[in-house]
């Protein structure tokens, strides 16, 4: 070699370590992929279809699915039948005919009839459960002689959408509704005919009847 000369070589040693850090380096990038891809894949123990909190995967809350309200059917009489048109509960037979009230006394039950629209008989607009009280009106065809909105009952409980209808005797009978949404007494000593409905049955009276509506008791 020259006098003077300032050239150096790497030893052998440094070079394999060199190598041996960015081996390690490049295990540690793959390793750190793989873990985060197992973090992102759904858990073998989540169940199938399950929604998260963003919309993704996860369990929803009442009320969270579309059109679904929490409050829904609150102060609705739980044991209320959908109406059936009559399939369940036809109408009674010797009601009368044409626009009636019939009121069925061993079903507790109300049908509102109406003319058929291509005016071959009758059809029923609706039917629905009712609750009767201490006393039953005779079975008979009578009329609706009053219509008011709020009052109290002869049992002392506020009502409204009362239809009354003029049956004879000392007993005063009605449809109405309980606004704390009672049932009267059938076993009461106190003598009151007042015949109950639930809200939206009250309603459906109200909008059906008019001074003048036949009511028609049957047994």
């Amino acid at each position: 070699m020259a006098r003077g000369s300032s050239e150096t070589h790497a030893s052998p040693g440094v070079f394999v370590s060199v190598l041996t850090v960015v081996a390690l380096a490049v295990v540690g990038f793959f390793a750190y992929q793989a873990s985060a891809a197992q973090d992102d894949a759904p858990s073998a123990s989540s169940p199938a279809g399950e929604q998260s909190a963003d919309g993704q995967d996860g369990e929803h809350s009442p009320g969270d699915e579309p059109g679904e309200d929490p409050d829904e059917g609150i102060g609705e009489d739980p044991d209320a039948e959908a109406d059936d048109g009559g399939e369940e509960h036809p109408l009674p037979a010797d009601s009368g005919e044409g626009k009636r009230v019939v009121y069925g006394l061993g079903d507790q039950r109300v049908w509102l009839v109406d003319p058929a629209d291509d005016g071959l008989g009758d059809e029923i607009v609706t039917t629905y459960p009712v609750h009767r009280s201490s006393v039953d009106p005779d079975p008979g065809s009578y009329l609706v002689s009053a219509r008011t909105e709020r009052i109290t009952g002869s049992d002392g409980v506020p009502i409204e959408n009362v239809i009354g209808f003029d049956a004879p005797g000392a007993v005063v009978f009605g449809f109405s509704t309980a606004t704390d949404g009672s049932t009267p007494d059938p076993d009461s000593t106190t003598p009151t005919g007042g015949i109950r409905q639930f809200a939206t049955d009250g309603e459906a009276m109200w909008e059906f009847t008019e001074v003048g509506t036949p009511v028609v008791v049957v047994p």
